[in-house]
């Protein structure tokens, strides 16, 4: 297929600046519909201010940001029907059930209402929660949890789904669980999945690009198998420390005002 004409996510030129720091610098890349693509960079490298400005949670300083064709600065409310969003940190109702969770999120997607019942019934099954839709969240693991975040980010139906660190804190057979669901949901519905992680590993086994970025710039976009293979290196942990270092780095801006702003942004 022609790239060039099968654009989901397209970025050009893209600056963040923050009381003179420049979070993000200028830069330009996109994603391919239907492709799974691992964002990778250390703690302060810029990725979760692209994120943000993605979603429509942040303004760029300067640059274009196009999702599903439509412009993030100008068209935000067919941009956010675009696409759905899981979060680091938790964000469902514990005092809800599975099922009141999903349906909350279908009324404020405006999904009709035999639709919406048909969507979440779907997708609780294909998370393997169907059994325990009415069951308060409270009451389940941090693995069904995030399968449930899964769900509820899928229940408008968006083109992409964007993916913050989906299994941090998450045994490594939930991990696989996880990403076994994420692997099937890309191709039986031909989404575009963009996510980042702290386990490279995994981006090695399921991206099929990733794109490098440090001090707000992106290193290198390629394959795992490319970016292996230019950098002279076995693994794709051993290929990330050669482009960004093996310093340690400051942590980001926390994750739940990630969350906060999430919330808010459908107040707007």
């Amino acid at each position: 297929m022609n790239r060039e004409n099968n654009k989901i996510i397209e970025v050009k030129n893209l600056t963040k600046k923050f009381n003179g720091l420049t979070a993000v610098n200028n830069i330009s890349f996109s994603v391919k519909k239907g492709e799974i693509f691992a964002f990778l960079g250390p703690n302060g490298a810029g990725k979760t201010t692209t994120i943000k400005m993605l979603t429509t949670l942040l303004k760029p300083t300067s640059g274009k940001l196009f999702l599903n064709n439509f412009d993030v600065s100008k068209e935000k409310d067919e941009v956010r029907k675009s696409f759905g969003i899981v979060f680091q940190d938790p964000s469902l109702d514990d005092e809800l059930t599975a099922y009141e969770n999903l349906e909350f999120h279908g009324i404020l997607y405006n999904v009709e209402a035999k639709l919406r019942k048909e969507r979440i019934e779907q997708l609780l099954k294909f998370v393997g929660l169907w059994d325990r839709k009415d069951d308060l969240v409270k009451k389940y693991s941090g693995g069904m949890k995030r399968r449930l975040e899964i769900a509820r980010g899928l229940v408008h139906h968006p083109k992409i789904l964007f993916l913050d660190e989906p299994t941090l804190g998450l045994d490594p057979q939930t991990r696989k669980n996880i990403w076994d669901y994420i692997v099937k949901l890309n191709k039986e519905e031909q989404m575009t999945i963009f996510f980042t992680t702290h386990y490279i590993g995994e981006a090695e086994r399921v991206a099929d690009i990733v794109a490098v970025i440090d001090h707000g710039k992106i290193l290198k976009q390629e394959t795992p198998a490319k970016l292996k293979k230019e950098t002279k290196t076995r693994t794709l942990e051993d290929a990330f420390l050669k482009l960004t270092g093996k310093q340690i780095r400051e942590e980001e801006a926390s994750s739940m005002d990630t969350l906060r702003m999430g919330r808010r942004m459908w107040r707007r």
